[in-house]
């Protein structure tokens, strides 16, 4: 039986950019949610699963630095050849369900396309999220973009774990705040129709006393409750500010 690494490798090394299942000519829809993000000119960011995404050669002209990362050695190298100058990227063969390496800075953004997803194993899936916790800084933003309940069980040959609003809420815990979310459904290259969910989350200053993240959990009502808070803390330091001029 083939590990993930070489199921990835053969995938990777079989196949041309637009041929794969998740290609798409622009990156318009997770764009769309990335640019709501202030200051991304200045921000580390991270991208679990990288792989070949168009996205890569977006961001890299938008943000202060990339951590690309990806389990196959075959997509680690064909991002180093593609990108000319890598002085904005680091780049990081490793298998994000695993422990990341202390050598990985503290990021302002995570953006996940369709990398989640693959993750089945509950150990894997809490894993995962012990990472995301432990490298996004509070005010960093989590952008997820999901299978959809409705949407494909399978892709690149593997069982998916599709995702609900309310999961992954209850799975990133009330330390961050559900700023923004969307279904949209993404077509493929063979003119399939694959439904998505995004939701965009922050990292709330209100919460981070909560230590043992694997072990919180929360409603979308306690989520939408806590959403009403940030946006009211933040409209009252505008007031504050508007006040004082």
């Amino acid at each position: 039986m083939k590990s993930t690494k070489e199921h990835w490798n053969i995938i990777f090394t079989g196949k041309e950019d637009h041929e794969f299942g998740w290609y798409e000519e622009d990156a318009y829809q997770t764009l769309k949610f990335v640019r709501t993000i202030p200051r991304l000119n200045e921000a580390m960011v991270f991208l679990p699963g990288a792989g070949s995404s168009i996205l890569v050669r977006e961001l890299i002209s938008q943000c202060r630095h990339l951590v690309l990362n990806d389990i196959s050695d075959v997509a680690i190298q064909k991002l180093k050849e593609k990108i000319k100058d890598q002085s904005k990227i680091t780049l990081l063969r490793h298998d994000i369900s695993k422990p990341l390496p202390d050598s990985i800075p503290m990021v302002d953004v995570w953006i996940d396309r369709a990398v989640l997803h693959f993750l089945l194993e509950e150990r894997e899936i809490e894993e995962y999220f012990r990472n995301l916790c432990s490298r996004v800084k509070v005010g960093g933003y989590v952008l997820f973009a999901e299978f959809a309940p409705d949407g494909a069980s399978m892709c690149a040959g593997l069982e998916l774990h599709r995702y609900s609003v309310e999961e992954m809420v209850q799975r990133v815990g009330l330390d961050f705040v559900l700023i923004d979310q969307e279904e949209y459904d993404f077509i493929n290259p063979f003119g399939d129709r694959r439904p998505y969910i995004y939701v965009l989350f922050k990292r709330s200053k209100m919460y981070k006393y909560l230590k043992k993240r694997s072990k919180v959990k929360c409603t979308l009502s306690q989520q939408l409750l806590a959403s009403l808070c940030h946006h009211f803390w933040n409209c009252s330091n505008e007031i504050f500010k508007f006040s004082n001029m």
